[in-house]
């Protein structure tokens, strides 16, 4: 099992988001994104769960969850897009996170501040090593 580090720049707010990728449950899906880094691409919001337009990543699902963890990175094969889970989507009940289909987990935020809230949609991002 290997870490990566990643950061996906904010221009518009000027931040920045550090994610550590950890290959240890979707090995093929982290690969895939670090080689074609860095992506430049648009962002969306639902509910606290920021997600991008479809990149040129294609992976299939591997090892797929339906509830998350609060501040996971994942991967949603369906949308060929990077997920952030800062906190519940419109679907979730309770406590839990549910993303709109199953989603390869890849790492985790380690940035703390949550910036769901202060992100457009359609916003621009890039996404590097």
């Amino acid at each position: 099992m290997s870490r990566h580090k990643i950061a996906v720049e904010f221009p518009e707010i000027d931040v920045r988001v550090d994610i550590e990728l950890d290959d240890g449950r979707a090995p093929k899906t982290v690969q895939a994104i670090l080689e074609k880094l860095p992506i430049e691409v648009k962002i969306n919001r639902w509910g606290d769960e920021l997600y991008t337009d479809p990149m040129p990543v294609k992976v299939k699902e591997e090892n797929a969850r339906s509830i998350v963890d609060l501040m996971d990175a994942a991967y949603w094969p369906q949308g060929q897009a990077l997920c952030l889970f800062f906190g519940p989507t419109p679907i979730s009940k309770g406590n839990e996170i549910k993303p709109y289909s199953p989603v390869n987990v890849i790492g985790k935020i380690v940035s703390k501040e949550n910036i769901a809230k202060r992100v457009d949609d359609g916003a621009s991002i890039i996404i590097r090593k």
